[in-house]
């Protein structure tokens, strides 16, 4: 007779064995493999002393893994980059306790993908829900306010909604490669005005006396880390005060899935001034950290944006996604694009009360991205 379902959790994702992990998962998406989550803790960046409590949910059948989940018990809503703080100062002026909470995501990582990690078949759904209920119960066991679970897949937004989550709906801005040859013909796309002021911004870049470089793999030495380490930390420092990610998060990182890592560098005068991280998968190149030690004019749209449009094109990639925020990105041909994250509230009273806050809010993140859809780069058929 064939065992019940069994929902565990494990506080270190060594916890589990890589192999069972990504078997689990229906695509290459780095940020949601073992390797990448191991290199968050052991490098002491995603650990209970941060506030990222490893909390992982695995579900077994028969005695095997049959899916699993990331998962933090939070105390606190940094690094997270869908904002909740005046969701937690509102219950605690109430009375209540909005922290711990529990978090179904990829430490500051504003990436879309998925999160309930279930082989593809018949039962997937299925057992995505069991481990949903799992992350609820979890959270009534130890008695946290709420389950929060961010950049969703469409599928899953679906999944949770239907099992009585609060969805709520933000936007990044990504461009797509509808086939292009070469930057030109993504160029030739464009308004003329917009075309014209992107090739006047490279040319700015690229006439600066600057040398760029792009590394992956085994290129990349422990002395580009330590140079981009430099840059990460002073845009952290400029930013959001205290940078969450430790160097040695960049050597782990490099060591266990470099073959994923795009790193574009910037060198002047034979010293790196610049630099900005990417990881790939096979569909999606996505944009993740960026820094400089001196300022040139269109150097961050050089490095961020036109580079990995340049990397997708070249290597068959459908999308880059540039992270988090930035309406700026859209003059680039990058466009606003919708993403999903659920909430679950123990407090009936509590959750019927940001329900109301989010169909306001979803109606303004829906007005917001009609008015910049219609106002991209591209020609329209009135335009040149």
């Amino acid at each position: 007779m064939p065992d019940s379902p069994l929902i565990k959790t494990i506080q270190s994702i060594s916890d589990i064995a890589e192999v069972d992990w990504n078997a689990c998962l229906e695509t290459d998406h780095p940020f949601v493999t073992h390797q990448f989550l191991k290199a968050l803790e052991v490098s002491g960046s995603a650990t209970a002393e941060s506030g990222w409590m490893p909390y992982h949910l695995l579900l077994e059948i028969d005695g095997k893994i049959a899916g699993v989940a990331p998962m933090y018990v939070k105390g606190h809503s940094q690094g997270e980059y869908v904002f909740d703080h005046s969701w937690a100062h509102a219950y605690e002026r109430a009375g209540g306790k909005y922290y711990p909470k529990l978090q179904l995501s990829v430490p500051f990582s504003p990436v879309t993908g998925p999160r309930l990690l279930v082989p593809h078949g018949p039962h997937q759904a299925a057992r995505q829900k069991m481990l949903l209920a799992g992350a609820q119960q979890v959270a009534s066991n130890l008695a946290l306010s709420s389950v929060h679970a961010t950049f969703l897949t469409g599928a899953e937004k679906t999944l949770m909604d239907d099992a009585g989550f609060l969805v709520r709906t933000g936007e990044q801005f990504h461009w797509l490669n509808n086939g292009y040859d070469r930057f030109d013909d993504f160029l030739e796309q464009l308004s003329s005005r917009k075309r014209k002021a992107i090739r006047k911004e490279r040319e700015g870049a690229q006439n600066a006396g600057l040398e760029f470089e792009t590394l992956s793999g085994g290129d990349i030495t422990e002395a580009h880390w330590d140079a981009f380490f430099n840059f990460y930390i002073d845009t952290g420092n400029r930013k959001w005060g205290t940078p969450y990610l430790t160097r040695a998060f960049f050597s782990e990182l490099g060591e266990s899935l470099g073959k994923a890592v795009v790193l574009f560098m910037v060198k002047r005068a034979g010293r790196y001034i610049a630099g900005a991280l990417n990881l790939k998968s096979r569909e999606c190149l996505y944009g993740r950290y960026w820094g400089c030690l001196e300022d040139h004019r269109f150097l961050h749209f050089e490095t961020c944006y036109y580079r990995a449009i340049d990397y997708a094109i070249a290597h068959g990639i459908a999308r880059v996604e540039a992270g988090a925020q930035g309406p700026h990105k859209l003059a680039r041909g990058y466009l606003p694009t919708k993403t999903y994250s659920a909430h679950w509230l123990r407090d009936p009273g509590f959750h019927d009360a940001v329900a109301d806050f989010l169909d306001a809010e979803t109606r303004q993140v829906d007005a917001e991205i009609n008015y910049l859809s219609r106002h991209s780069p591209f020609r329209h058929e009135t335009s040149d």
